[in-house]
C-alpha cells in the first residue's frame, strides 16, 4: 500500500523571504484553533519549541532540522502526546516541511507532513487540523 503524506499546497503574492521568517516563529501561524500555547525557539538548527492545544489534547515538540534559507524549513517531531488517540506518541519522528518556490509574481508553499498518512489513526483529524491553520495561513499572506 502506497503511504501518501499529508500535503497542502498555496501561493502568496509575499516574497519567499517575508515567508520564510514568518514560518520560523510559530506562533505566527500555528495558532487560531484550540487555544494554542507555543513556547521555545526556532530560528536556528537545534532549536525546539513546544505546541500545546485543546486543553492538553495535543502536546509536542518540534526541533529545527534543517533550514535553506528562503527555499526549506523541516522540524522532527522528538516528543508528542495526542490524547484523543490509542497510540498517544504517534506524532514522534514524523517531520514537518514547508518548501518555498518563487515564481515570477507569486511565491508556490508546500506544507508537508511526513509520517502523517491515511493509514494513521491521527490522519483525519490532524489532516483536518492542518488544513485549517494552513488556509489560516494562506489567507494571511494574500
Amino acid at each position: 500500500m502506497k503511504h501518501t503524506n499529508y500535503n497542502f499546497r498555496f501561493s502568496s503574492s509575499k516574497s519567499a523571504a517575508t515567508i520564510f521568517n514568518i514560518l520560523l516563529h510559530p506562533e505566527k501561524w500555528w495558532k487560531g484553533l484550540f487555544a494554542e500555547e507555543i513556547t521555545g525557539k526556532s530560528q536556528q538548527i537545534g532549536d525546539e519549541f513546544s505546541f500545546r492545544a485543546g486543553n492538553g489534547a495535543h502536546f509536542s515538540v518540534q526541533k529545527l532540522i534543517d533550514t535553506i534559507p528562503n527555499q526549506k524549513i523541516t522540524w522532527l517531531v522528538t516528543q508528542s502526546h495526542l490524547s484523543f488517540l490509542d497510540q498517544k506518541d504517534e506524532w514522534n519522528e514524523t517531520q514537518i516541511t514547508f518548501e518555498l518556490e518563487e515564481t515570477e509574481d507569486r511565491t508556490l508553499v508546500t506544507f508537508t507532513h511526513k509520517g502523517l498518512v491515511p493509514e494513521i489513526e491521527c490522519y483525519n483529524q490532524c489532516s483536518n487540523a492542518w488544513s485549517q491553520y494552513l488556509q489560516n495561513l494562506k489567507v494571511a499572506l494574500d
